[in-house]
């Protein structure tokens, strides 16, 4: 396994996992540099840079040329692509994807399933490629499942994204996704869980470690924002600035 995924799994029990996002080769130069554990090419792309409404519009075509800029800004950073709708919808298409995805530059991928898709992760992991599994929240189901809500609520629920886990865990990942379920059967499953939780809209504190979308952490998207991001700056209003400055210094008479 790449050495800079055992460093991540030493972190287990000991120390916080911090993830975020990057689409291209600047942001991930800049994360890389600021000392991000694990940079995720996340599918997120399709709203956060091509303007669509969700991710089910993102295709293995622009995952595949937003993970090679990607890979060419970091070089500390476990490199993690997300693997688009559509393309592993059997165990053999999935190891196809992650091939594809791989030969760019990623250091792992990431597919949305559990029970589900053990198969899937366990014909990836046997390739000798690592995966990051996603459970609970499923954006890639959004539109099946009528839009965005919290998973866990009841003990059914509870249930089910715990069996999730454990079939993520069965198939060899070495991390998990657990996106917006209620806190305590995060917490839950953490604490079962041997491989890295990683927490997103779960509640601070009930994973190994958190990821967040770049853009919701910097300002950079201000026309939504989830309510569980936290923004650290607002880069938003410093572009619309820069840019009305220039608009103001072109103007002004030589």
């Amino acid at each position: 396994m790449n050495s800079k995924i055992e460093a991540i799994l030493a972190k287990k029990g000991i120390a916080p996992v911090s993830e975020l996002t990057a689409y291209d080769y600047p942001t991930a130069k800049l994360v890389d540099e600021a000392g991000i554990d694990m940079i995720l090419v996340g599918d997120s792309l399709g709203m956060m840079m091509l303007g669509y409404p969700d991710t089910t519009h993102v295709t293995l075509e622009h995952m595949l040329h937003h993970t090679e800029a990607v890979a060419r800004g970091a070089t500390n950073a476990v490199v993690i692509a997300d693997m688009p709708i559509n393309t592993y919808n059997t165990p053999e298409q999935a190891l196809q994807t992650a091939r594809a995805l791989m030969a760019k530059g990623a250091d792992a991928v990431k597919l949305e399933g559990g029970a589900e898709k053990e198969a899937h992760i366990r014909a990836i992991v046997q390739a000798g490629i690592p995966v990051q599994g996603h459970i609970g929240l499923l954006p890639q189901k959004v539109k099946e499942e009528g839009g965005y809500r919290m998973h866990g609520k009841t003990d059914e629920e509870a249930a089910a994204i715990m069996r999730d886990m454990e079939a993520v865990v069965r198939a060899g990942a070495f991390s998990l996704v657990i996106e917006c379920t209620r806190h305590s059967v995060a917490a839950a499953i953490t604490k079962a869980c041997p491989i890295i939780t990683i927490g997103i809209g779960a509640g601070h504190g009930t994973c190994d470690g958190e990821v967040a979308v770049f853009h919701d952490l910097v300002g950079g998207f201000p026309w939504f924002v989830p309510g569980f991001a936290k923004p650290r700056a607002d880069i938003a209003s410093a572009i619309s600035r820069a840019v009305k400055e220039y608009i103001h210094s072109v103007s002004m008479p030589q």
